[in-house]
């Protein structure tokens, strides 16, 4: 990865799909830090999945609060939303691509909710456009310790080595993480970065995908990031503390957001 203001950095390998000609609509949404203490975003969640008109829901990343192994899909809460998702997944497309916060979602989650997995980044060919996919971390280059961190808790070796302690150990390690704020913004990164334009804009062209779709930010709108490459950021959930939730919808006519309400 460049630095902000160096040249431009290699490559991340990029996965392509394509999506069916039949599909009319897909939709977007990412950062719903699902968790029990949310009982209405939880709620607005399952409504929308459940009867969303979208052929297809691709979850951008941190849809859990936090997800320490899929041995956490036992747990009563959690195993209501891989319910949920099953359940979605059994009447349209469900795609999922890792956050911050749920990064060692696996295999075993993927399968038991009917998700698809997606790698960060993803190229997506839709109705003629070429759009990059990406939950927006890796790019927030201006947090020199929170990319330092990243690349420690991605390696194999650590999430081997954190996924064979006790579930309880590892909820243990995560509930101290979000109590410390300098632990949190190690997790989480720090919120006044924003994506590095030069490197966005990079692996943008490389891939010919004139607009990128992506969260992290929690700063929802659409921008030009340089002429002829825009990126539409997608809304964090949160209908408990606050009144903020909203799905970025694709069609052939173009992106729209929709307002989610509490269930």
């Amino acid at each position: 990865m460049a630095l902000p203001g160096s040249a431009p950095g290699p490559l991340p390998a990029f996965f392509e799909l394509t999506v069916p000609k039949t599909w009319t609509a897909i939709d977007f949404i990412s950062d719903l830090h699902l968790c029990q203490a949310m009982p209405h975003t939880f709620a607005a969640f399952s409504h929308h999945l459940l009867t969303t008109s979208a052929d297809a829901v691709y979850i951008l990343g941190d849809l859990f609060e936090v997800w320490v192994g899929d041995d956490m899909a036992r747990l009563p809460f959690e195993a209501r939303c891989v319910e949920v998702l099953a359940q979605a997944s059994s009447h349209r497309h469900i795609a999922f691509m890792v956050g911050n916060r749920d990064f060692l979602v696996g295999s075993a989650l993927l399968r038991e909710a009917g998700m698809m997995g997606l790698p960060d980044p993803t190229v997506m060919q839709a109705w003629g456009q070429r759009l990059l996919l990406s939950h927006g971390d890796a790019l927030c280059l201006g947090d020199k310790p929170y990319q330092d961190f990243r690349l420690e808790v991605r390696s194999a070796a650590w999430q081997e080595q954190f996924l064979n302690r006790p579930l309880k150990e590892r909820l243990t390690i995560a509930a101290a993480i979000r109590r410390a704020s300098s632990g949190r913004n190690r997790f989480d990164g720090d919120a006044s970065v924003d994506l590095d334009t030069g490197e966005t804009v990079h692996w943008m062209h490389a891939m010919g995908t004139p607009e990128m779709v992506h969260g992290h930010t929690h700063r929802p709108g659409s921008s030009d990031l340089a002429p002829g490459y825009k990126r539409h950021v997608m809304s964090d959930w949160d209908l408990d503390l606050a009144d903020r939730a909203e799905v970025l919808r694709l069609s052939r006519d173009g992106f729209e957001r929709l307002p989610v309400a509490r269930a």
